[in-house]
């Protein structure tokens, strides 16, 4: 499938891509204490076994691999959202190994990409990995996947749907920027609700804080929501990506029922230290009363729900 013409006006939840006043010095406190530091860490973490076996009609099975790629399986159905097995992404190392072994992964019925940046647009681990239906790519992002191996290439819009037998997914929209490089700002971006079996997960892609939120909750109805937490403290200042109290609001914006945190501790991205994210997020959630709603993934231990 062939790219679409670029929208002719920017999305209103564009986020931009000049940096804010004060860039040059948290820059510099991002290469001195995020960057360089985290060269020289060794990975942590196992790579594990993906479990072959569909989990129980009814059920849906959640693998988070690290960083936003997760391994989703329902019944009848599978799909591999953001897939990112890289070591390093330029001069970021991994800083926890990724929880599945790639070469391991059966094949799924689609890989679902939420935009194009390298972190989550991660070619050589799309060029590995099979799915009998094809890529999924926002509007505009066709071109960087039509090469690496696909049966087919699905390019959505923020709110348009594909089904595959039992399985549905829905583009969803998100407060974010969807260009690879500096040129290419016509390439969409957002999030995935994908159901099957009577399950609906709910991947946030990249996003800001924003009432999006509100009105993807009043369209669909959410049962674990897959929400980014970390690189909240970004270098170029930049609104792009939610703190962790600000996830817990979109959360309770959705009306789902389960928050899975991912975006953190995989790759440093933001000034914030790498373990703060999840320790914010469970106390934000203990403030209000609902730390059994937050589920904290260990990487390659798929959960069931």
């Amino acid at each position: 499938m062939s790219d679409e013409a670029p929208p002719s006006k920017k999305r209103s939840d564009y986020a931009g891509l000049l940096p804010q006043k004060g860039w040059p010095r948290r820059n510099y406190r991002f290469f001195r204490h995020r960057l360089v530091p985290g060269m020289f860490r060794r990975a942590g973490g196992e790579m594990l076994q993906p479990v072959p076996e569909p989990p129980a009609e009814g059920a849906v099975r959640i693998t988070w691999i690290g960083h936003a790629s997760f391994y989703l399986q329902f019944a009848g159905h599978s799909v591999i959202v953001d897939p990112n097995w890289a070591s390093w992404h330029g001069p970021v190392k991994r800083q926890i190994k990724p929880g599945l072994k790639l070469a391991d992964v059966p094949e799924v019925d689609l890989v679902l990409v939420t935009h194009a940046h390298f972190d989550h647009l991660h070619k050589p681990s799309l060029k590995i990995l099979q799915a009998r239906e094809g890529v999924v790519v926002p509007r505009g992002s066709a071109s960087l996947v039509k090469r690496l191996g696909f049966p087919a290439v699905h390019e959505m819009k923020v709110w348009d749907e594909l089904n595959f037998d039992q399985l549905q997914v829905i583009h969803t929209p998100s407060h974010h920027w969807g260009a690879r490089f500096l040129h290419d700002t016509h390439r969409d971006y957002g999030g995935y609700l994908v159901s099957a079996g009577g399950k609906s997960v709910f991947h946030c892609g990249d996003s800001a804080y924003f009432d999006g939120f509100a009105e993807i909750g009043r369209r669909h109805s959410i049962d674990v929501a897959l929400m980014p937490i970390g690189a909240y403290e970004a270098p170029s200042g930049r609104d792009v990506h939610m703190n962790p109290e600000e996830a817990v609001r979109a959360f309770a914006d959705l009306g789902a029922q389960v928050l899975i945190p991912m975006h953190y501790g995989t790759f440093p991205l933001g000034n914030e230290p790498l373990a703060e994210p999840v320790e914010r997020l469970l106390a934000e959630a203990d403030r209000l009363g609902i730390s059994e709603r937050v589920l904290i993934l260990e990487a390659g231990v798929g959960i069931e729900w």
